[in-house]
């Protein structure tokens, strides 16, 4: 595997990891965002094995509509709903109702990382050869 995408994807590892901490640790918000790093990490290190640079972006939605026929549609789905938590679980100033109940609960960090890690599943199959 190319240098490049070697280090998204490891980058993508370490998120994914301290997205688990955080749910053992009960910071949630921490969880959902660190799922939603890693998803990003994850589809750009899919973008340039494909041979595309990655837009600079942050919208895994924009990301998404890159890869092609490589993700299902209810897996895209899951991705895009990531986004909801980049900006209010980093900021405390968020726009008001970004997230119609105040912070994450658990059941959205553990849907969160399952989402990253199926990710994570789907992007491995496809750039290692069986």
């Amino acid at each position: 595997m190319p240098h490049e995408e070697a280090a998204w994807f490891a980058f993508a590892e370490d998120d994914i990891r301290m997205a688990e901490l955080a749910i053992q640790e009960g910071i949630f918000n921490q969880a959902c965002f660190h799922a939603q790093q890693a998803a990003e990490k994850l589809l750009k290190g899919l973008l340039i094995s494909k041979g595309t640079t990655p837009p600079r972006t942050h919208k895994l939605n924009d990301l998404v509509g890159l890869t092609g026929e490589i993700l299902t549609s209810e897996l895209r789905e899951q991705i895009i709903l990531l986004d909801r938590f980049y900006i209010p679980t980093r900021y405390p100033d968020a726009l008001p109702g970004t997230l119609p109940l105040g912070l994450p609960s658990e059941h959205e960090a553990r849907e969160s990382l399952s989402t990253a890690c199926t990710l994570r599943e789907r992007v491995m199959k496809f750039v290692k050869p069986a």
